[in-house]
This record gives C-alpha cells, sequence and structure tokens, in this order.
C-alpha cells in the first residue's frame, strides 16, 4: 500500500510540473487585462466595419471590387450568354451592375447591427477571439449578426431594385430571354441571391482588415491594439 501511494504522489507531482509547463508557454491574460482585451479587439472590429464595410456602399463599392463583385447566379449565366448572341450585350451589363447597386445601398443599413453586437461582446468572447485563428473575429461578427442583417438587407434590397431599376431591367431581360425559341424559361428569386451575396462581401471585407491587424504590426495604428495583440503574436 505504502509502494501504491508513492506511486501517485509522483504521479501527481509530475503532472503538476507538466501542466505548469505548459502553463508557463501560454500568454500571460490576467484579471487586470480584462479590459485591454475586450477594447482591442472592439477596436478591431470597429476598425473593420468603419475601414472596410464603408467602401461598399459607395458607388461602385460592390461593382468595381472584384473581391466581392456579385456575378449572375449558375441559373442566369445562359440568360446572359443568349443575351450577348442575340446582341443584347448592354441590356446584360446593366442587369448585373443594378445587382450590385441594389447591394451598395443595403450595406449601408448594417452599421447599427454590427456596432450592437460588437457592444455585446464578452471579455470570454474577446479572449478566444484574440487567441483563435486570423478570422475569429469576422467568424463571431458573422454568428452574431447573419440573421439580423439578412432580415435587414433583404427588404432593403427589394427596396433598392425598385429605386434602382433593377426590377424593371431585370424583367425586361428574364421576358427577353424566355421569348427566345426552345430555352427553359427561368424566374429566379434575385433579391435572395443579391442578400446573400452583399452578405459575403460584407464578411469578406472585414475579414481583410482582421488579417491585417493580425499579421502587420502597422496595422495596429493604436497603442491599445499593439499591445493588445502583441498577446496574439506571443501565442
Amino acid at each position: 500500500m505504502k509502494n501504491i501511494l508513492l506511486l501517485l504522489g509522483c504521479f501527481t507531482l509530475i503532472s503538476c510540473a507538466e501542466l505548469q509547463q505548459v502553463a508557463n508557454q501560454l500568454p500571460n491574460i490576467g484579471q487586470n487585462q480584462n479590459l485591454d482585451i475586450a477594447g482591442g479587439l472592439k477596436e478591431a472590429l470597429n476598425n473593420g466595419i468603419s475601414k472596410q464595410v464603408t467602401k461598399l456602399t459607395a458607388v461602385d463599392g460592390f461593382f468595381k471590387n472584384e473581391m466581392v463583385k456579385i456575378l449572375l447566379p449558375q441559373e442566369l449565366q445562359k440568360v446572359d450568354k443568349t443575351l450577348r448572341q442575340i446582341g443584347m450585350g448592354s441590356l446584360a451589363d446593366e442587369g448585373l451592375k443594378v445587382l450590385n447597386r441594389a447591394a451598395e445601398d443595403a450595406v449601408k443599413e448594417s452599421t447599427p447591427i454590427f456596432v450592437d453586437a460588437v457592444k455585446n461582446m464578452s471579455f470570454k468572447d474577446a479572449k478566444n477571439i484574440l487567441m483563435g485563428n486570423e478570422n475569429a473575429a469576422t467568424n463571431y461578427l458573422q454568428n452574431s449578426t447573419t440573421t439580423a442583417l439578412y432580415s435587414k438587407f433583404n427588404p432593403v434590397i427589394k427596396n433598392s431594385f425598385t429605386k434602382v431599376g433593377a426590377d424593371k431591367i431585370w424583367s425586361q431581360i428574364i421576358t427577353k430571354y424566355n421569348s427566345v425559341p426552345l430555352v427553359k424559361k427561368v424566374n429566379p428569386d434575385l433579391t435572395d441571391y443579391t442578400t446573400t451575396k452583399a452578405l459575403e462581401g460584407v464578411f469578406k471585407m472585414i475579414a481583410i482588415e482582421e488579417k491585417n491587424i493580425r499579421t502587420d504590426i502597422n496595422s495596429r495604428t493604436t497603442t491599445l491594439l499593439q499591445k493588445v495583440f502583441a498577446m496574439q503574436d506571443k501565442k
């Protein structure tokens, strides 16, 4: 029995020593750093929103940005090709442009939703994001806001279609295409498609800014960002 107790004692000491060794390799995140970590992550997310998402709200913010430009869904690529074959390339071009115009319009509605998500971030969220992968902050926003953003974007895009004339243009495009002999008629839900693509574009731009801050020290433009992301560098 004495031998068994001795062995158990040794095992416990070894385990504690190993755990301490692992702990020593982790970044030192004490309670006094909680506010810094949360504040730094919120600042990083706000940078992504203000620097990158705002770009999408400008004219051609989607249309002339190849990273997020909304292209036609597969169902409509044959429509585009057919229109060009029958000499209606300008109408096809306009149809693509108005989809992107509607997305640019909708993104203007995103800021309050993002602000709420950032404001409600807990210290646990911030700590997990800081020590997470290169798009952990973007994933946090995506998980926290997608449902609300879709609900906000969808009616805006629907209204934008009317405002920018997309509904008339696409009605004309679909009518022209469906009148071509022997083609399979189409009736796509462009509001849903454009909403989904607009959301993809928003998070893609936020991910770019997050990666900049995580990997480029020069992108850490404040003392707080420098201090907080230095912890990430040591992980």
